[in-house]
């Protein structure tokens, strides 16, 4: 009986420790963008602690027969490639960690922020 309560402590205590390590791996601070939505209405958008090392297909703008959104500013604190085409595909740039807002020409449709440092990167 005490081996299966030390088994199933040592579960719990590996899954809670898995789980607090997948929370660190996102991004620190919010990434914005805009959109034109389907009224014509400009949109602002905001991701706060976006995951790290994982393609994100942006709101209202993540499928390649929308719109893509424009103006993107990173101010997490990794850095990020935006991409034009949805599932990180396509004309890729580079937005440091804490820049300043991109030209409204910058397009945008997906992004994929930086592995924190020891961390590790997921599709």
């Amino acid at each position: 009986m005490k081996l299966r309560t030390t088994l199933g402590a040592s579960l719990g205590a590996l899954a809670l420790a898995l789980s607090m390590a997948g929370s660190a791996q996102a991004a620190q601070g919010s990434f914005h963008y805009k959109y034109v939505d389907g009224y014509g209405q400009e949109q602002h958008v905001a991701l706060a602690d976006p995951h790290s090392g994982k393609c994100i297909n942006l709101y209202g703008v993540g499928d390649d027969e929308e719109l893509p959104g424009y103006g993107p500013q990173n101010d997490t604190d990794t850095a990020v490639t935006v991409y034009l085409g949805a599932n990180c595909e396509g004309s890729a740039w580079r937005l440091r960690a804490h820049g300043k807002p991109a030209k409204d020409t910058l397009e945008v449709r997906s992004v994929r922020f930086d592995a924190p440092e020891g961390g590790t990167a997921a599709n």
